[in-house]
């Protein structure tokens, strides 16, 4: 997964136009796809667009909700569930 491109689409939806925030924002995405391909087992596809616009929004939820308590929203624990059901990676 091209972590410079995930960036970019999250600084969009945000509307973020410079690069002071890019740093963090790239920390976010990294550690998402680290833990979906670690932790989780599920291997991302680049040419995906589904797994694309997951990390996307699963990196735009994070930097947005930083500062605040509670759970993943239920619609991004619904898509998590179906991607790792979908694209598990076989056991070693």
């Amino acid at each position: 997964m091209d972590t410079a491109a995930v960036v970019a689409l999250v600084k969009e939806r945000l509307g973020i136009r410079t690069a002071v925030r890019d740093t963090y924002l790239t920390a976010i995405v990294d550690g998402i796809i680290k833990e979906l391909e670690g932790e989780q087992g599920v291997a991302l596809d680049a040419a995906n667009s589904a797994h694309l616009m997951f990390v996307c929004d699963l990196a735009t939820w994070r930097y947005q909700s930083r500062d605040e308590p509670g759970a993943m929203p239920r619609h991004l624990q619904y898509r998590l569930h179906n991607l790792i059901l979908s694209v598990r990676r076989p056991p070693v």
